[in-house]
């Protein structure tokens, strides 16, 4: 067995040190790679937030544009134009697709009221991470001044620093057992949860927000054999607001000659339209599968890959630690078995004048000579 040599000609077992240090930068670099796989799957659940918190905010915006052109452009108009039945017709055509339009909006708004935040997921993973990753630094920090104060021991031969290092060696024998069972279930678990997520994380998702299972197969699979749930709203919102469109360029040419004060509110109800097309189109990109599933498969590599490869090497950290640990308890006796009776005369100098063994001889050369 390799064997490392100290003070005094003395030799002592070194490989479990050298396996002691390859597990720790084994440690090192394990709590690294599932540190980056946990935030890989946090960052992708704020920006499935972003998407979904964008979705709210574009359908409110345009339902509010909309009941404000009813209660005040349109009916502006039917007063206006009150002389000209067909125009009238056509303003109150207009405000009646104008509802179909909100109304059909307001149900794409999936995830609104949704009890489930996708945010205060991410909240409440990053701030676990945080403190696992720092118990874990302090672990191999721990060992580390463990193995090179007990290195230092052995080596200046102190019995009182090999007896501390002895104990706090059995401390973290005791917390590399513990992590490596915790690692171990950790691991299993994990593995057998990337073995198949989509059925899990359907059925929880479904009982943790009440929606359909059409519309979290449509995200989360994202394939050709499941249609967009919301087609249906987005084609008869696309025709509404087309009809409207066609209504206020009817309005526009039979109605601003003969009644010039129904140019302003025209020219405002063709801003809010523009504006209401805008954002359609906006959510229409938004509420395609493509964006979502992207963030799903991001937050899946960063559990599965990143995460689940970081956690077998913190296993086989704890595994080599606590292996070295053990075998490092066992030879200690044979090392302490070394140690001289006596560390008083080993650390004084020979040339020292005030060396009790020199004085003892210069007391016998001085009786010889008498």
């Amino acid at each position: 067995m390799e064997k490392v040599r100290f003070w005094r000609g003395r030799e002592f077992p070194k490989g479990s040190h050298l396996v002691r240090s390859t597990g720790i930068g084994i440690g090192f670099y394990g709590n690294s790679e599932t540190s980056d796989g946990v935030s890989q799957l946090s960052s992708a659940l704020l920006h499935a937030n972003h998407t979904l918190s964008t979705i709210d905010h574009l359908v409110l915006e345009t339902v509010e544009r909309l009941g404000e052109a009813v209660r005040t452009e349109l009916t502006t108009l039917e007063e206006v134009l009150e002389p000209r039945t067909e125009l009238v017709a056509a303003a109150r055509g207009a405000q009646l697709q104008a509802e179909v339009v909100a109304q059909q909006l307001q149900g794409l708004a999936f995830w609104q009221g949704v009890p489930l935040s996708p945010l205060q997921v991410a909240e409440d993973v990053s701030f676990m991470e945080e403190y696992r990753w720092l118990a874990y630094v302090l672990l191999l920090l721990l060992e580390l001044l463990v193995c090179l104060f007990t290195l230092l021991g052995l080596a200046k031969q102190s019995k009182w620093l090999v007896i501390v290092m002895t104990v706090m060696s059995l401390l973290v024998l005791v917390l590399s057992w513990g992590s490596m069972g915790l690692e171990a279930a950790t691991a299993v678990g994990l593995s057998d949860f990337c073995s198949n997520p989509d059925p899990y994380i359907l059925n929880l998702t479904q009982e943790e927000t009440g929606l359909s299972s059409d519309i979290l197969s449509y995200y989360f699979l994202c394939n050709q054999a499941v249609s967009n749930p919301f087609q249906q709203r987005l084609s008869l919102s696309q025709r509404a607001l087309a009809s409207i469109h066609s209504q206020l360029l009817g309005m526009e040419r039979g109605a601003v000659r003969q009644f010039p004060s129904a140019q302003k509110p025209l020219l405002s109800l063709e801003e809010t339209l523009n504006v209401t097309e805008g954002n359609f189109h906006q959510l229409v990109a938004l509420l395609h599968c493509r964006g979502l599933h992207k963030d799903y498969g991001a937050a899946l590599r960063g559990l599965c890959e990143d995460a689940l490869e970081g956690l077998l090497f913190l296993l086989l950290f704890s595994l080599l630690s606590a292996g070295a640990l053990a075998t490092a308890l066992c030879s200690l006796p044979q090392a302490w078995a070394l140690f001289p009776p006596s560390d008083d005369y080993d650390d004084t100098d020979d040339d020292d004048p005030f060396n009790p063994q020199q004085e003892s001889k210069r007391f016998v050369q001085w009786q010889s000579s008498i």
